[in-house]
């Protein structure tokens, strides 16, 4: 508890201080992340910067407000992977969050991969890496840890 009470908002963080982002997933991160506009300029300046920026499962929802320099989605034209709505579906949580993630990020020009329901599906996309589901996460570790290492994708 002593942790969180002194972790550091992101308002306060600069990309200088991290070698690369990781969005978690769970529920919440759909009403935090979107309207936070200073997560946004961080995610941003992240892949700007060419570090690493990864999201799982519901994760990517904090991909949807990022924009690059040139003003464009971050997600626009690349490769994603996250929680579907067909998972969503599935496990009755269609109406309790305030957008379906698969489809936003079509909206925004991201290409979803997806893969069937509850298996895992990671997507690289030079700097980008990306889980469908929590059955991601071991794999997404894998692939965050070649991004950095700079192995191709």
């Amino acid at each position: 508890m002593a942790a969180l009470q002194h972790t550091r908002p992101v308002e306060d963080c600069s990309i200088d201080d991290f070698d690369a982002l990781y969005l978690p997933c769970g529920h919440g991160t759909m009403r935090d992340l979107p309207p936070s506009a200073a997560l946004a300029r961080l995610v941003g300046g992240a892949f700007d910067a060419g570090r690493v920026v990864a999201a799982v499962c519901h994760g990517p929802a904090g991909l949807v407000g990022a924009v690059l320099a040139d003003g464009r989605p971050l997600v626009a034209g690349r490769r994603v992977a996250a929680f579907i709505g067909e998972e969503a579906a599935a496990a009755g949580l269609v109406d309790t969050v305030p957008f379906l993630l698969e489809q936003r990020l079509r909206e925004l020009g991201a290409d979803v991969v997806v893969a069937p329901k509850f298996t895992s599906n990671v997507v690289r996309d030079g700097w980008l890496v990306t889980g469908q589901n929590p059955q991601s996460s071991a794999a997404i570790a894998t692939a965050i840890a070649a991004a950095m290492e700079g192995t191709p994708a």
